[in-house]
C-alpha cells in the first residue's frame, strides 16, 4: 500500500494539476490503507469481541455457558469508511454520475461500513445479523447508484470511456461481493479462523485498492477524455485578481 501511494503521488506530478484530480482521490485511498495495516501489524487497531455461547450436555447434565472471544479489526473499518467513498468517487467521476446520486451512494457507502462495525461486535446471532441485513441493504443502494445510474450517465461519454467505467465497475464490485461473504464467514458464524480471515481482506485489498489504481490512472493517462479538467482555485490557488478587488474596495 505505502509503495502504491509513493507511485500515485508520482504519477500525480508528471500532469497538469487540473488533471490530477482521479490522482490524488486514489492515492489517498492507499494512503489511508497504508495507515490502517501498519497500525493492525503493530498491535493498534484490534479489540476483542466477547460472545455466550450455551452448550447442551447428554445424560441429564445441566446445560453450561461458555464465554468465547474473537479479535476485531476495527481500525479496518476505520480504513474502508475513509477509501471507500473516494473509490466510489473515482467511479462516478469516471461515469460522468451527477452530485445527487454520488452523494445517496456515498451516504449509503458510509451506513455499510458504520452497520458492518456493529455488526462485529454483536454478542448474539440477532445483534451481528440484524445489523449485517442493514448493511447488505445499504450494499445495494450503492449498486444501485454507481452500477445503474452510472451506467446511464456513460453512455454520454465516448466508447472508450464507456467501456472502461464498465469493466472498472465490474472488477470493482466483484472483489465488493466477496468481501460480506469472508465476512458472513469469519466474523458472523465463526467458521473460518481470524488468520484466514486476515490473508482474505488482504488479497482483496490489494485488487481493490492499489490494483485498481493502477488500472485506472495508466488507462487515465493513455485517454485524456477520461477525466475532468479542474481550473481556478484547484489548479492554480486564490487568484491575484481576486485579492485587488478586495484592495479597491478599501480604496
Amino acid at each position: 500500500m505505502g509503495l502504491s501511494s509513493l507511485a500515485f503521488y508520482g504519477m500525480a506530478y508528471r500532469v497538469p494539476a487540473s488533471k490530477r484530480l482521479f490522482h490524488i482521490l486514489t492515492a489517498f485511498i492507499t494512503t489511508f490503507a497504508f495507515l490502517s495495516y501498519f497500525a493492525m501489524a503493530s498491535g493498534d487497531g484490534i479489540n476483542l469481541r466477547s460472545s455466550t455461547e450455551t452448550i447442551s450436555h447428554k445424560h441429564g447434565l445441566p446445560d453450561t455457558t461458555e464465554i468465547t472471544h474473537r479479535e476485531i479489526y476495527y481500525a479496518r473499518y476505520i480504513d474502508w469508511s475513509l477509501t471507500t467513498p473516494l473509490l466510489l468517487l473515482d467511479l462516478a467521476l469516471l461515469a460522468g454520475l451527477n452530485g445527487a446520486n454520488i452523494l445517496v451512494a456515498i451516504v449509503a457507502d458510509i451506513i455499510m461500513i458504520m452497520t458492518g462495525l456493529f455488526a462485529s461486535y454483536g454478542k448474539n446471532d440477532g445483534q451481528k445479523w440484524g445489523w449485517y441485513t442493514w448493511a447488505c441493504i445499504a450494499y445495494l443502494v450503492i449498486i444501485y447508484q454507481i452500477v445503474f445510474n452510472g451506467r446511464n450517465a456513460a453512455l454520454n461519454k465516448d466508447s472508450k470511456t464507456k467501456a472502461f467505467f464498465a469493466a472498472l465497475a465490474a472488477f470493482t464490485f466483484v472483489l465488493w461481493t466477496v468481501y460480506p461473504i469472508i465476512w458472513g464467514l469469519a466474523e458472523g458464524a465463526e467458521l473460518v479462523s481470524v488468520d484466514a480471515e486476515i490473508i482474505g481482506y488482504a488479497i482483496l485489498d490489494i485488487l481493490a485498492k492499489p490494483v485498481f489504481g493502477f488500472w485506472l490512472l495508466f488507462t487515465h493517462d493513455s485517454m485524456s477524455s477520461t477525466s475532468p479538467s479542474l481550473d481556478g482555485f484547484w489548479s492554480e490557488g486564490w487568484g491575484a485578481g481576486q485579492l485587488r478587488v478586495g484592495d479597491d474596495d478599501e480604496a
